[in-house]
């Protein structure tokens, strides 16, 4: 049983490490921006979101992709593997605006149908500011996983590599 939990920036990779490790391990994969942006960008209620975790939490495998922070905790309780994916704030934005090209009045295969992609100054502020805002956050509750959790800390695209082929061996 493998539960792996991807986090990370915005345009750090999360979603296509996750599709690529899910096809590999033949592992369901749960994005949660699929979730909880329901169509037109509408947040899910806070209730019904705390259900959706808590349900797909308790699967025996799973990859999960995602920060969302009110559910960082308890989806790190349950992982057995952790991947913080740490890339400088340029590479991230550089990734989020090829995106939006790519993606351009469509949504993403790890979002809900009827989410265009879009960018706009709020969203380049959130990846500018995130490591100051959520980097130390997150760093606090790896720190507090570390005796019962694989955790990789990637910061570079050649740990990228290394990881995803120490996973590929691990056995559950």
């Amino acid at each position: 049983m493998k539960r792996i939990m991807i986090i990370g920036c915005a345009g750090s990779g999360k979603s296509t490490l996750a599709f690529n490790l899910g096809t590999t391990l033949k592992l369901p994969i749960y994005h949660l921006d699929k979730v909880f942006w329901k169509p037109n960008w509408v947040k899910i209620s806070p209730e019904d979101w705390q259900q959706y975790i808590s349900t797909i939490i308790q699967k025996e495998s799973w990859i999960i992709d995602g920060n969302y922070s009110s559910t960082m905790e308890i989806r790190m309780r349950r992982a057995n593997i952790i991947i913080y994916l740490d890339f400088p704030r340029f590479l991230c934005l550089w990734r989020v605006i090829k995106r939006r090209f790519q993606y351009n009045n469509k949504s993403r295969p790890d979002i809900n149908d009827q989410c265009n992609e879009k960018l706009d100054l709020e969203f380049l502020q959130w990846i500018w500011n995130y490591p100051k805002r959520s980097k130390p956050k997150t760093m606090q509750l790896l720190k507090q996983c570390t005796k019962n959790h694989l955790i990789f800390h990637i910061t570079k695209k050649k740990q990228l590599l290394n990881m995803q082929e120490q996973i590929l061996n691990l056995n559950f």
